[in-house]
């Protein structure tokens, strides 16, 4: 998880007494994982656990960790557990946007950022948009996003359908991301 210098600085000097609150407070929401070790790298940290975390303690150590320090809230993203990335799909949003600016992946994490659905996907990368055909005004939205190795995030978002603008877009399952070059005829 990225963070900031400030927090490495905090979490180095004092990392016995950090494992020791973590467990703590796994404790207290009667968990039986125990935090063993602090790996410190540059711009993130790695937390080894005695056992595999679930939804729960992860929220616990995330929690902690914003709340020492002072830390910059921004840069500390949700603790994951080892993951493999899944490939998806949108379909049916306008390439050219009512107000006449092109769809960008701005736009399309400022909508996942404020959109339910989306509420604990994380980006793997940014989104490509590519145009449906040169002719149509139709967008698809290439997404990679972090899952479990289970898909299970997948398959929450699979055939989801929601509204983006005055369209219905759907989710679908995709292959790997085509970085391939694209032929823009418009």
């Amino acid at each position: 998880m990225p963070m900031s210098t400030k927090l490495t600085e905090v979490i180095m000097g004092e990392a016995n007494s950090h494992i020791f609150q973590i467990n703590a407070l796994l404790k207290n929401i009667k968990s039986n994982l125990q935090a063993e070790f602090i790996y410190l790298f540059p711009g993130s940290l790695s937390i080894n656990t005695n056992n595999v975390s679930n939804p729960s303690d992860l929220s616990t150590m995330k929690k902690y960790l914003k709340s020492i320090a002072s830390a910059n809230n921004k840069k500390i993203l949700a603790p994951r557990l080892p993951q493999s990335k899944s490939y998806l799909k949108i379909t049916n949003i306008l390439f050219i946007q009512p107000n006449g600016n092109k769809l960008n992946s701005e736009d399309i994490n400022d909508f996942m950022s404020h959109t339910k659905i989306f509420e604990n996907i994380f980006l793997a990368a940014k989104p490509k948009i590519i145009k449906a055909s040169p002719k149509s005004n139709m967008a698809i939205i290439w997404f990679d996003i972090w899952d479990s190795q289970s898909g299970s995030s997948t398959k929450l978002l699979i055939n989801h359908f929601f509204n983006f603008s005055r369209y219905i877009a759907t989710i679908k399952a995709t292959n790997v991301n085509p970085d391939v070059p694209q032929y823009h005829n418009y």
